[in-house]
């Protein structure tokens, strides 16, 4: 849609780029055609397309100043000397970088070269945005600084932007929508909060968010309206079914944050709920990661260190509690 940014989300390998280079006139497509809007650009060249690109690896010439890599669009089409030194000094000082005008790129850090190619695409008023994992050579606190700063210049350009990225994190905060690839393909497209809430398939559950995906061996009716009762390894859970059962393939999608993990007891396990042993801990600061044995095979989950009483030990017994709310999904072929 015009005026969103728009993610490709998936692992390396998956197509993000490939398809990015596509859009961008890079690569010519073996078949299909691509539209802006109603205009067919399958066959025009890049320079043609009025798309704006922001590079990996940044992509800035070395030898002339900052400024003169953000006035080099400009000058590309035609704009006057003096307007496009106005513009270009303008979107430098928006990102923060005026004063820096006069130096190489080579002078700069990689946030602050991120920043001046960021500028350069978007002082043309591109119609459409191209950023192919813009931030993946940051550190991480600069990623998350500098990700807040594109989704701001982007909302208030109201620039059509597709963004490249196999970063989850970076997904669902940034975008708009998102579309999930695997192999080749889009298998899911929707907003973020659908795509993490309602996964459809065990792909897309385990790659955003990373989600326990167990094979079912059995579904059968659930004795209130919208669930069902499904069996992994001999063991009956309560999920929603609103969405329907894969006829092939089915496998359970539960996320590691809505395991509640509680001490064990002497009392009979009850309903979606399950006994284990810890086999893993991994401590992350905020939230403390288990990997935990059980009858159903190894689980994992996620826990906020400060609320849960945690850290718990490797060995230590505990009782796990699967949500109704997991989510029943299909398996890859």
């Amino acid at each position: 849609p015009s005026g969103e940014l728009f993610t490709l989300l998936g692992p390396s390998g998956c197509g993000k780029t490939t398809l990015l280079r596509m859009l961008a006139g890079f690569v010519a497509p073996d078949a299909g055609r691509i539209l802006f809007g109603d205009r067919d650009v399958t066959a025009l060249p890049a320079h043609k397309r009025g798309v704006g690109m922001v590079f990996q690896d940044y992509a800035l010439f070395p030898d002339r100043s900052i400024l003169a890599n953000v006035v080099y669009g400009l000058d590309a089409r035609g704009i006057r000397r003096d307007e496009a030194r106005a513009r270009a000094l303008a979107m430098l000082d928006r990102v923060g970088l005026k004063d820096l005008a006069d130096r190489p790129p080579g002078a700069l850090s990689g946030g602050q070269r991120q920043r001046v190619a960021t500028a350069r695409a978007l002082v043309i008023g591109p119609e459409l945005l191209l950023l192919d994992e813009p931030l993946s050579a940051l550190d991480v606190k600069l990623r998350v600084e500098l990700r807040a700063l594109v989704r701001e210049l982007q909302q208030e350009a109201r620039i059509t932007t597709v963004f490249v990225t196999h970063d989850q994190e970076e997904a669902l905060s940034l975008s708009d929508h998102v579309a999930v690839m695997d192999h080749g393909r889009i298998v899911q497209i929707g907003a973020p909060e659908a795509i993490y809430g309602a996964p459809a398939s065990g792909f897309a559950a385990d790659f955003i968010g990373s989600a326990n995906v167990l094979p079912i061996d059995a579904v059968l009716p659930g004795e209130r309206p919208g669930t069902a009762r499904v069996v992994v390894a001999g063991r009956a859970f309560v999920v929603a079914a609103a969405g329907g059962v894969p006829a092939q393939r089915p496998a359970l999608a539960v996320r590691r944050e809505a395991v509640a993990i509680g001490d064990a007891t002497d009392a009979p396990a009850g309903p979606n709920e399950i006994d284990g042993s810890i086999e893993m801990v991994e401590f992350r600061g905020s939230v403390t990661g288990y990997r935990i044995a059980t009858p159903i095979g190894a689980l994992h989950v996620d826990a906020w260190t400060a609320f849960a009483g945690l850290p718990r030990r490797r060995g230590e017994s505990v009782r796990l509690t699967l949500p109704e709310a997991a989510v029943i999904v299909e398996t890859a072929k």
